[in-house]
């Protein structure tokens, strides 16, 4: 069996260019994972997503252990089979929904107990048991159980909370054991403090994991803040492991970061912006919803080979969304995801020829000077 192995085969500045190895296939580095909650990327048929250019999604802990469950799952053939994907997964551990999502939860040494946001049913979830619902979903990436802070917060509690994560990491780590060709990932915590973020992430490294996360860095802090967190966590994480910066972001945000050396990329905003009538384009961000676009025949991107972006004019695409037609969320959420798996590729192909810098200044001038509304870094 093929086991898990990372190789970085180029790098331009501290941007790195690699390939994860596995056996359900490879993962070319940078790379964006669509994500896939509930064992399915909202809109989109993962046909589409696989042909998109994605070689990997991510699956929900939470959201799946609540509905269908992780032993039905199991009993099925695991995710990969569910949800007729057969490539790499990555899931979560369910600890960030925990924490957002569920009412009346309950912190304690052992674990978290906490209510159903759906049906009010009462759950236990310890780093052991996010382990066991992730092997009976049958993920080729697991992570740790964490607990992750919203910011700002007052330092003592950051580091409560990034030492109850080490130590959950060492337990989650014992439960995963040896499993070839499969990962589990420590998760560098520490909030908005560098000297915590450096020990959470020297201590992870001790631990000798197969792939390292940054959590808790996508929970409101501007962009300058993350970065500036990156900026000393990232030098601290091995050079021969994954790195992979968890729920970001925006395009911005993610050329940002592989700017500083990150590998890997979740998050829910193209297609949660899809749903909600927002385009990501080359030209930046163009919100659907606006009535200037009534009686635009012009696509979306007359350059893209995507057909969404290509062959739908924004008057179609304006009337969709304002009658909220299914097929609005449905070519938007496709245009989105081809946008950041071109950004992804553009990132791997200049980074593998050193001129990473110039396509980054060359994108972002495309935004600067494009007909389409700017918005904020953050959506």
């Amino acid at each position: 069996m093929t086991d898990f192995s990372f190789e970085v085969s180029a790098t331009d500045g501290k941007a790195r260019r690699g390939t994860i190895t596995m056996p359900r296939g490879t993962v070319r580095t940078p790379a964006f994972m669509p994500v896939g909650t509930a064992a399915t990327v909202k809109a989109m048929y993962l046909d589409q997503v696989r042909d998109l250019g994605s070689d990997i999604i991510l699956g929900n802990t939470y959201h799946l252990m609540l509905r269908p469950g992780a032993e039905r799952v199991g009993r099925l053939g695991g995710l990969h089979e569910f949800a007729r994907w057969p490539y790499p997964i990555l899931t979560d551990s369910g600890g960030f929904q925990v924490m957002s999502l569920a009412s009346l939860r309950k912190m304690s040494e052992k674990g978290v107990t906490f209510r159903s946001h759906i049906d009010g049913s009462v759950h236990e979830l310890t780093p052991e048991r996010s382990i066991e619902i992730q092997g009976l979903l049958d993920s080729d990436i697991q992570m740790q159980l964490d607990e992750c802070i919203r910011l700002p917060a007052e330092r003592p509690e950051i580091e409560r909370a990034m030492e109850l994560s080490l130590r959950w990491a060492e337990r989650c780590a014992v439960a995963f054991g040896d499993q070839p060709g499969k990962a589990m990932f420590g998760i560098v915590q520490g909030g908005d403090d560098a000297d915590l973020r450096v020990r959470s992430a020297e201590r992870l490294r001790e631990m000798n994991l197969k792939g390292y996360a940054i959590g808790g860095l996508a929970v409101g802090e501007p962009q300058d803040v993350m970065l500036a967190m990156l900026g000393e966590t990232v030098p601290v994480l091995p050079r021969d492991k994954p790195r992979y910066l968890m729920g970001v972001g925006t395009p911005d945000d993610i050329l940002q970061s592989v700017m500083r050396g990150v590998d890997m990329f979740d998050c829910v905003m193209p297609t949660r912006a899809g749903r909600h009538g927002l385009a990501f384009t080359r030209h930046g961000r163009i919100n659907l919803k606006n009535a200037r676009h009534a009686e635009d025949a012009s696509p979306l991107d007359d350059r893209s080979d995507c057909p969404a972006s290509r062959d739908y004019s924004r008057a179609y695409l304006h009337h969709l969304v304002r009658t909220q037609e299914a097929l609005g969320a449905m070519l938007l959420t496709w245009n989105n995801l081809a946008y950041y798996q071109h950004l992804m590729a553009g990132a791997r192909e200049t980074i593998e020829h050193g001129r990473f810098g110039d396509f980054v200044a060359e994108t972002m001038e495309g935004w600067t000077n494009g007909e389409a509304e700017r918005g904020s870094h953050r959506g």
